[in-house]
């Protein structure tokens, strides 16, 4: 898929939302992507799914052991992304405010794993997911997701493979420009706000 597809997906799901938003990162912005709305149809997801796999080096592919993703917002793309490569996927999640493994979910020492996300904006969540994995462990070996929003800037630790780069400007809370500052912000995203 050429990026010019992957956001008409996005604008076919009614995906890409103009306002103003509070992203899960604290930062501001006039866009957001709702992956969920773009991942909601099985057959889109699969499609986005076979795509960013085939970003990833194919020696990489082969050395995938396990796929996870974090909750909420990687879990459908993860899921998804673990049958295209055809391993297990599985999911961190944040019950006290930090990533760990649940649900009966294990590696095995070593296992090499690709981190999976719908949408990096700072890479915050990433390096707090692979350090929980890590923890466990696993060997994460790389990242991807659907969208980077960093601006090609995300240092994860591990070598990184987005869908989509999409660079919409984000903003402190005392960096808003006043046509922003003038609309309410609304929290689209699951992650609370620090």
């Amino acid at each position: 898929m050429q990026d010019d597809d992957v956001l008409a997906e996005f604008r076919a799901s009614k995906a890409l939302l103009e306002g103003h938003f509070l992203l899960s990162s604290g930062r501001h912005s006039a866009h957001y992507l709702q992956c969920a709305r773009v991942l909601m149809n099985p057959e889109r997801a699969g499609k986005l799914a076979l795509a960013l796999a085939g970003k990833l080096p194919r020696e990489l592919r082969k050395d995938i052991d396990k796929v996870i993703s974090p909750a909420m917002g990687g879990i459908i793309i993860g899921h998804e992304m673990g049958r295209a490569l055809d391993r297990d996927a599985m999911f961190v999640e944040r019950p006290e405010g930090t990533f760990e493994m649940r649900r009966g979910f294990s590696l095995d020492s070593g296992d090499k794993v690709l981190l999976v996300e719908d949408v990096i904006t700072t890479g915050k969540s990433s390096r707090e997911a692979i350090r929980a994995i890590n923890q466990a462990g696993g060997d994460v070996v790389a990242a991807c997701s659907v969208v980077d929003r960093t601006g090609g800037e995300v240092d994860l630790g591990v070598p990184y493979y987005p869908l989509i780069a999409i660079t919409f400007p984000t903003y402190a809370e005392d960096e808003l420009p006043p046509k922003l500052a003038a609309i309410p912000a609304i929290k689209p995203g699951s992650r609370a706000q620090p």
